[in-house]
C-alpha cells in the first residue's frame, strides 16, 4: 500500500510540501500554520540547489530549523508504534524517534528534488470530534490534477502541531502502523528499531 502511495512523482511533492515547515509561533492558527509551512517548503526548493539536488545533509538541516518546531515527532512515532510504545523503556522510545525521523527525511529527500511550481490553497479546517485536534484540508496545485492533503493538528500549550498528514486518503502516521505492527509482532521493540536502522542505512529502500 505504501509504495503505491508513493509511486509517482505528483505524491511526492505532496508529501514534501507537509513536514518543512517554518517555526511555529504562539497563537497562530491551524490554517496559518499550514500555509506558512507550505509558502516556506516550496520557497526553500525553489531556490536550493542543494535541496533540489536531494543533498540529505542540507535537508537535515533544514528540516532541524523549521521542522521540528512545528510537528510533534514524539506524537507522530508514539501514534506509529501504537500499544507497544508502553512497553518500550526510555532508551528504545528515544532510538525509536531518532530511526523514524531519519526515515522520513530520507522519504522528503526525494520529494523535495522535484518541487518546481507549485502552490498551496487551504480549502477548509474541521474539527475533530471529541478531541481538541483539527484536520486542514488543503491542495497542491501544479501541472495536472490537484493533490488533496489533510494535515492533522494538536494543540500542545498554546501551539498547533501537525501529528499526522493524510494523502490520497491515506493517513500516513496510521499506515506506518500497520507496517509496524508486523515487525513488532516478529522482534519485538527491539527488532523494530533494528529493521529501521537497516533500512535507513540502505537509504530507506527495504
Amino acid at each position: 500500500m505504501l509504495k503505491q502511495l508513493f509511486s509517482t512523482g505528483s505524491i511526492w511533492v505532496a508529501v514534501a510540501t507537509v513536514v518543512l515547515a517554518a517555526p511555529a509561533q504562539a497563537e497562530v492558527t491551524p490554517e496559518a500554520l499550514v500555509r506558512q509551512i507550505s509558502t516556506e517548503v516550496i520557497d526553500a526548493a525553489k531556490t536550493d540547489k542543494a535541496v533540489q539536488a536531494g543533498d540529505l545533509s542540507r535537508i537535515v538541516a533544514l528540516v532541524d530549523t523549521k521542522v521540528m518546531p512545528s510537528v510533534n515527532f514524539e506524537v507522530a512515532t508514539r501514534s506509529a508504534v501504537g500499544v507497544k510504545w508502553r512497553e518500550a523503556t526510555p532508551d528504545q522510545r528515544g532510538k525509536l524517534q531518532t530511526e523514524f525521523k531519519l526515515m522520513l527525511l530520507r522519504l522528503y529527500s526525494g520529494a523535495l528534488a522535484q518541487l518546481k511550481d507549485q502552490s498551496v490553497e487551504i480549502t477548509k479546517s474541521l474539527p475533530v470530534a471529541g478531541s481538541t485536534q483539527i484536520v486542514v484540508q488543503s491542495e497542491v496545485r501544479g501541472k495536472g490534477e490537484p493533490i488533496k492533503l489533510d494535515y492533522r493538528l494538536d494543540k500542545f500549550g498554546e501551539t498547533w502541531k501537525i501529528i499526522d498528514v493524510n494523502v490520497g486518503g491515506i493517513w500516513l502516521v496510521k499506515n506506518y502502523n500497520a507496517q509496524f505492527a508486523a515487525e513488532l509482532s516478529k522482534g519485538g521493540i527491539d527488532g523494530l528499531i533494528q529493521t529501521l536502522v537497516d533500512r535507513n542505512k540502505a537509504g530507506g529502500k527495504a
